[in-house]
């Protein structure tokens, strides 16, 4: 098993998927990467919120999504910031409630707000988040 607070020894993304341990994240990485012809990157983050090994995804210079490792399941960080908070504000209603709730429970801060999604299954959820990273992409 990796130590993801070990910042000597960089994972690969099969390393991550092994201590993940759920097909969906496999699942999100390829949909991710032939939606937006784009790479993972591995990066060590030393910020006390969240110390440790997370994979970034990229595309023209902006962070489309930031993933947390997980034992059985992976966090998804994304970045709703003023060019996309109107269209995104326009679709929650026909979001998942979940989505609903970390929205409306994340505070607002510089503009931005910075939802942290858990994933586990390929449900409604893990669509929703696909149309947010869609409008962060297009924004």
């Amino acid at each position: 098993m990796i130590d993801l607070q070990d910042r000597s020894i960089c994972p690969t993304l099969k390393d991550i998927e092994n201590y993940i341990q759920n097909p969906v994240f496999q699942k999100f990485c390829s949909e991710i990467r032939e939606r937006y012809q784009c790479k993972e990157k591995m990066e060590y983050s030393s910020c006390s919120w969240e110390p440790g090994w997370n994979i970034k995804f990229r595309k023209a210079g902006k962070n489309l999504c930031t993933i947390y490792p997980r034992e059985t399941f992976f966090t998804i960080l994304l970045v709703v910031g003023a060019k996309e908070k109107e269209t995104v504000e326009a679709i929650l209603p026909d979001c998942t409630d979940i989505l609903r709730s970390i929205y409306q429970q994340t505070k607002e801060g510089n503009g931005q707000r910075w939802l942290m999604i858990d994933l586990q299954d390929r449900d409604s959820l893990f669509n929703d988040v696909f149309r947010l990273i869609d409008i962060r992409r297009t924004a």
